[in-house]
C-alpha cells in the first residue's frame, strides 16, 4: 500500500512539474525543434534539470542495497545497442518530433484532454499492446522487460 501511495505522490509531482514547464503542450516540443522561426528553449531547461538531477543522486541512490519500498533495484539488464533499440528510439524520436508528443507528457495531458491526446495515448496504448503481441510472436524480450 505504501508504495502504491508514494508512486501516486510522485507521479503527481512529476505531472504537476510537466504542467508547470507546459511541457504537455506538444507545441513546446515543435518551438524547441523550430530552426527557421522562433525558438523556445523550455524543453533543453527541463531535460538540463532532470539530467542534472540524476546526475547527482543517481550514484547516492544506488550505494544502497535495495530502494526502500523494494527487494532490489529493476535496472536495464542488457548492456549493448542492439538494431531493435536504435529502430525504436528512431521511431520514438521521429514521432515526438512530428507530433510534439512524448509518452509521459501526453498521459498528464489528460488532465486537460482534447481529442488529439485522447487520439495519442489511445493509439500510443495500441501500439504498446501490438508491439508486446508481436514480441512474444517473435520469442524477443518485451519493451517491458
Amino acid at each position: 500500500m505504501l508504495q502504491a501511495l508514494v508512486s501516486l505522490i510522485s507521479g503527481t509531482l512529476f505531472g504537476l512539474g510537466l504542467a508547470i514547464s507546459g511541457m504537455i503542450y506538444p507545441q513546446k516540443v515543435t518551438a524547441f525543434l523550430n530552426i527557421i522561426g522562433p525558438w523556445d528553449a523550455t524543453l533543453i531547461t527541463v531535460l538540463g534539470g532532470a539530467t542534472g538531477l540524476c546526475l547527482i543522486t543517481f550514484p547516492w541512490i544506488l550505494r544502497h542495497k535495495h530502494p526502500a519500498l523494494a527487494t532490489y533495484f529493476a535496472l536495464p539488464r542488457q548492456h549493448h545497442i542492439s538494431k531493435p533499440l536504435i529502430i525504436g528510439s528512431l521511431l520514438f524520436g521521429l514521432g515526438w518530433g512530428i507530433s510534439g508528443y512524448c509518452p509521459g507528457p501526453a498521459i498528464a495531458r489528460l488532465s486537460f484532454p482534447d481529442r488529439e491526446s485522447i487520439l495519442f495515448v489511445s493509439c500510443m496504448l495500441l501500439g504498446s499492446w501490438l508491439q508486446q503481441r508481436w514480441a512474444r510472436h517473435q520469442q524477443l524480450p518485451a519493451a517491458d522487460d
